[in-house]
C-alpha cells in the first residue's frame, strides 16, 4: 500500500515539476493524468522565462534533497551511486542556471521553492528505508527526469528568452542520460 501511495505521489510531482507555480508561471504547461498514475504532456505552452527558471530551480532542489536521502536510506548501490551523480550534476545546473538567470537584462532570480507535491513526496521518502526506499525514489526519478525533459524541449522549442533556450537546449542530453539511467534502477 505505502508503495502505491509512493508511485502515486511521485506522478504528482512529475505533473508539478514543471507546472504553474503561482503568479509568476501562469498557465505555463497543460498536464493530464491518464487513470491516476502516467501523465501525458498535452502541447505544452511557451514557458515565460521566470517560469523556466522556478521550474528548473525547483526540479533541481528536488533531484538533491531526494538524492541526499537516497545516500542515507537507500539500500541498493546502484541507487546510492545514482543519487552522488544527481546531487552533482544538479548542483552543477543550479550553479548553470543561476548564473544565466543573473546574466540577463533584467536579471531573473530563480525560485526553488518545492511544490506542495514535491515535498510530499520528499516527507513520504523520509519514512522509507531499503528495498521500499529504493522502489519509490527510482519511480520518482524517472517521472521527474521525464517531467523535466519535456519541459527543457519545451522551452528550447518555443521558450521566451535566447539565453535560456540555449540553457535549456544545452541540458537536454544530460537529462536524458539522468531520464536513461533512472529507468535503468528498476
Amino acid at each position: 500500500m505505502k508503495f502505491k501511495a509512493m508511485i502515486m505521489l511521485s506522478g504528482s510531482l512529475a505533473l508539478c515539476a514543471c507546472g504553474p507555480r503561482g503568479e509568476t508561471a501562469g498557465n505555463d504547461v497543460n498536464i493530464a493524468m491518464d487513470n491516476g498514475m502516467a501523465n501525458q504532456a498535452m502541447a505544452p505552452a511557451p514557458l515565460t522565462a521566470q517560469g523556466f527558471a522556478n521550474a528548473a530551480a525547483a526540479s533541481d532542489r528536488f533531484e538533491i534533497e531526494s538524492s541526499r536521502l537516497a545516500a542515507a536510506s537507500a539500500q541498493s548501490a546502484a541507487v546510492k551511486s545514482f543519487a552522488d551523480k544527481m546531487i552533482a550534476a544538479h548542483t552543477a545546473s543550479t550553479a548553470k542556471l543561476k548564473a544565466t538567470a543573473g546574466a540577463l537584462s533584467p536579471a531573473i532570480t530563480p525560485d526553488d521553492t518545492l511544490s506542495p507535491d514535491q515535498q510530499s513526496l520528499l516527507d513520504s521518502l523520509k519514512a522509507l528505508k531499503g528495498a521500499d526506499f529504493d522502489s519509490a525514489y527510482s519511480a520518482a526519478q524517472v517521472n521527474a527526469h521525464q517531467a523535466a525533459l519535456d519541459a527543457l524541449n519545451g522551452y528550447a522549442a518555443s521558450g521566451d528568452n535566447p539565453k535560456l533556450k540555449e540553457l535549456a537546449s544545452g541540458m537536454v542530453p544530460t537529462v536524458t542520460a539522468h531520464l536513461n539511467m533512472a529507468k535503468g534502477l528498476k
